[in-house]
C-alpha cells in the first residue's frame, strides 16, 4: 500500500474505534451515574451524536469518514465516487472499520475498568430487526442526498442529528452499521449485543442499505452528482 492509500485506511480504522468507544464508554458511564433506562439512552445517544459530529468533520477530508461497511458497500457500487469499482480499497475499508471497531470496545472497556468479555445482552425480534432496516436505510437516504446537494462539511451534523434521533424513533436503537454491530459483541455492558443477536442485525443492516438506495434512486436522478470541489463526504472519499 502506498501513502494515498494508508492513511485513508488508518483513518478508517481510528474513526470507527473512536465512533465505538464513544458508544461504549459512554454507555458505561451513563449506567454507573443512573438507574433510569431513559436517562441512560439520553446520555448514550447524545455523545454518540456529538462524537459522531466530531469524527466525521475531522476524517471526512481523509478517507470519507464511512466508519459503517454498509456506507463503504454503497459507495463501491455507486457510479462516480471515489471508491466505485475500487474493491480492494473497499475491502481495506470494511477490514480497518471491524478492527477498529473491536478495538473501540476494548478501549472502553479498559477505561471503565470493565472485564473483557463478550455480550450476554440479547436483541432480537421482528420488531427489532425492522428497526435496523429502518434506520440503515434512514442513514443512506441521508448520506446519498447529502452527496447529491454538496453538504461538504455540513454532512458531519447531518448524519449526526440522524443517528441522534434515530436512537429514539427505532426499536432497535439505531445501529445502522454492520462494524459497531460486531464491535459492541465485545463489551458486557449498555450497548453490548450478544453474538446470537449480532448476524441478524448485519443482515438487516445490509437489507436497509438497500432499500435506502433504492428510495434515494427514487428522490433524486441516479447517480447523485457533486461537484468536485466539495468537501468530502462520508460517501465521497478525499484521494
Amino acid at each position: 500500500m502506498n501513502s494515498q492509500t494508508i492513511a485513508p485506511v488508518f483513518a478508517e480504522a481510528v474513526g470507527t474505534a473512536a465512533l465505538v468507544c464513544v458508544v461504549v464508554g459512554s454507555g458505561i458511564a451513563a449506567s454507573s451515574l443512573t438507574d433510569d433506562a431513559g436517562l441512560q439512552l439520553l446520555a448514550n445517544s447524545i455523545a454518540t451524536a456529538m462524537g459522531l459530529f466530531v469524527i466525521i468533520s475531522v476524517l471526512g477530508p481523509v478517507s470519507g469518514a464511512h466508519l459503517n461497511p454498509a456506507v463503504t458497500v454503497v459507495d463501491l457500487f455507486r457510479p462516480g465516487s471515489a471508491l466505485s469499482g475500487r474493491v480492494g480499497r473497499a475491502a481495506l475499508y470494511v477490514t480497518a472499520q471491524l478492527v477498529g471497531a473491536i478495538g473501540g470496545s476494548v478501549l472502553a472497556n479498559a477505561m471503565f475498568d470493565v472485564p473483557q468479555a463478550l455480550s450476554t445482552t440479547d436483541r432480537g425480534g421482528l420488531g427489532v430487526l425492522l428497526g435496523e432496516v429502518v434506520a440503515t436505510a434512514g442513514l443512506i437516504v441521508v448520506i446519498l442526498l447529502a452527496a447529491r446537494h454538496g453538504a461538504g462539511r455540513a454532512v458531519a451534523l447531518w448524519v449526526a442529528a440522524y443517528i441522534g434521533s434515530a436512537y429514539w424513533f427505532t426499536s432497535s436503537t439505531s445501529f445502522a452499521n454492520p462494524a459497531v454491530t460486531v464491535g459492541r459483541i465485545f463489551t458486557d455492558t449498555f450497548a453490548g449485543i450478544a453474538p446470537a443477536s449480532a448476524a441478524p442485525f448485519v443482515l438487516a443492516q445490509l437489507l436497509g442499505a438497500a432499500v435506502g438506495v433504492a428510495v434515494a434512486s427514487l428522490l433524486l436522478a441516479w447517480p447523485p452528482r457533486v461537484p468536485r470541489d466539495a468537501v468530502a463526504a462520508p460517501v465521497v472519499s478525499s484521494l
